[in-house]
């Protein structure tokens, strides 16, 4: 064995250890960020619910919001056409809470003025979800079993990546859309659209881990097929 193939298996192993780390400080920096702001009332007394009401109506769409279990569970379902706020959204009325509620509303937004990456991301969603499924058991076999196993599950994995990718500009978009809604309807004060925004920012946080971790992941594949090539 060369020097070459311990510098291959060092780079092998600084990937894993990134692959680990990334998305572990987003997770904490976004639980640390939404528990503060989650504590601070905000001023205009607003729950989730209706804020992401009164946004909605200043849109002119109409839409049912309906409370979900859990935390940081909420989603906007462009298929169904409605807004999901969870347990600490929903009914809540602090700076965190209404910063997320707008961000889903942000999402109707995209929706109903047909923004491009939106529709991208719904079009692509099916490809992923097959692929999601299929990519790595496909790894796994191409490692034990001789044929285009292997190649396959890494063309299926940056479908899955790619999602990731086009995710980035939906998710930045929404948060943008929800900053200005919250000043223009006098929901949030300068300050506490300063929370807000550090909120969704942190939020932001986990799509971008996500797709450095997924374009890392398919890096290593593509470097492991070189290498079992060679």
């Amino acid at each position: 064995m060369g020097l070459g193939y311990y510098g291959g298996s060092g780079i092998f192993l600084i990937m894993a250890i990134i692959i680990m780390i990334i998305p572990l400080y987003a997770s904490m920096k976004v639980q640390n960020t939404f528990n503060k702001y989650s504590k601070i009332r905000s001023l205009s007394g607003y729950s989730g619910e209706e804020a992401a009401r009164r946004i909605l109506m200043m849109n002119n769409i109409n839409i049912p919001i309906n409370p979900i279990r859990g935390s940081m569970t909420d989603f906007y379902d462009p298929i169904k056409k409605e807004l999901a706020l969870s347990q600490t959204v929903y009914g809540a009325h602090s700076i965190a809470a209404l910063g997320v509620a707008a961000h889903e509303v942000g999402h109707a937004i995209q929706d109903e003025n047909g923004y491009a990456f939106l529709r991208f991301r719904h079009a692509l969603y099916p490809a992923t979800s097959f692929a999601s499924r299929l990519s790595m058991p496909l790894v796994f076999l191409g490692l034990i079993i001789p044929g285009p196993f292997f190649s396959l599950g890494i063309v299926l994995f940056a479908v899955t990546t790619l999602f990731t990718i086009i995710t980035l500009p939906v998710e930045f978009d929404a948060s943008k859309r929800a900053l200005v809604s919250l000043e223009a309807s006098g929901i949030l004060g300068p300050q506490e659209l300063d929370g807000a925004k550090k909120v969704l920012s942190a939020a932001a946080l986990t799509y971008v881990a996500a797709a450095m971790v997924s374009v890392l992941s398919l890096l290593r594949l593509i470097l492991m097929s070189n290498r079992r090539n060679d």
